[in-house]
């Protein structure tokens, strides 16, 4: 998750954001997603709101910030959106997925060989490619344990815009270099129009809704292996010992939480046990400590 710059429209409104402005959009946003804006990023917040402006056939971002004020839910919802767009690529952090592969997931098989089920989540999963990238990973290296296991595998966001992509599962030839290995263009992608498109047979193994993390997680079954990377660098220290609090409840005793490089629990959590595993720390509850 990351504020970038888009490109600006020709003709785009040169209204400026102001301090007051600024301000509104921070609060907007940590009070719907608990998301904190860095006063740096004002530049980025100005741009967004120009592009959100000329979208919604505004004059300018002023006629945003007013409409904000007014309480139109409908654009408020839209600058949170605009506000979170995140960044990610195919198998990003490779030795996470080392990790998967190696340890963690024939772990997971071995432990679940009686009840034949696993859950998996990827929480802010933006425009999919983690969650394709594990799926590309089980079917390529499981494949002949997922017919008799039953995977629920979640894919969540707070971005309509987002979730719609991960639906699709079709990513531009830049989104495709960034990352997805040859072989697995060929294996699991099509050809639709400009764009290569995740197969069905792959497509049809995830679940995707919306969830804030900022909120309650009703409704999530228990947890094999959450998915909460580069994610937690955006809140406050408070909201995330809530985010973990919640998280940590919807795991399964033996489970696995794994964070971005940048990311901890210590501190925030003590019931998550981090276990160094080569290049990736895996977070474990406490009674696992020391256990794989």
């Amino acid at each position: 998750m990351s504020l970038q710059s888009k490109t600006r429209a020709p003709g785009s409104s040169q209204s400026k954001l102001g301090a007051v402005g600024f301000k509104q959009v921070q609060e907007i946003v940590r009070d719907q997603a608990a998301i904190i804006i860095p006063e740096d990023k004002a530049y980025l917040v100005e741009n967004r709101l120009r592009d959100l402006a000329l979208r919604e056939s505004l004059d300018h971002i002023d006629k945003v910030l007013l409409e904000m004020k007014k309480g139109n839910r409908g654009i408020i919802s839209k600058v949170v959106e605009a506000m979170t767009i995140n960044e990610t690529s195919f198998f990003r952090d490779f030795h996470v997925f080392e990790a998967l592969r190696d340890v963690i997931l024939p772990d997971l098989f071995q432990r679940r060989a009686s009840e034949k089920k696993l859950n998996f989540w990827c929480a802010a999963s933006s425009s999919g490619q983690e969650s394709y990238s594990v799926l590309m990973l089980l079917h390529e290296h499981f494949k002949d344990k997922l017919g008799s296991y039953k995977v629920d595998f979640r894919a969540s966001d707070i971005s309509d815009e987002m979730l719609e992509r991960v639906r699709s599962g079709c990513y531009s030839q830049v989104e495709i270099n960034r990352g997805l290995p040859a072989k697995n263009l060929v294996r699991y992608f099509e050809k639709n129009g400009l764009e290569w498109q995740v197969k069905p047979e792959i497509r049809r193994m995830l679940t995707v809704e919306k969830r804030n993390l900022a909120q309650n997680l009703t409704g999530m079954p228990p947890q094999d292996v959450v998915f909460m990377r580069n994610v937690l660098i955006y809140f406050d220290v408070k909201t995330k010992e809530a985010i973990l609090g919640r998280v940590r409840k919807i795991m399964k005793p033996d489970g696995y939480l794994l964070l971005g490089g940048a990311e901890t629990t210590i501190g925030m959590d003590t019931a998550f046990i981090p276990q160094r595993l080569a290049r990736t720390v895996l977070y474990r509850p406490e009674e696992m400590e020391g256990k794989f």
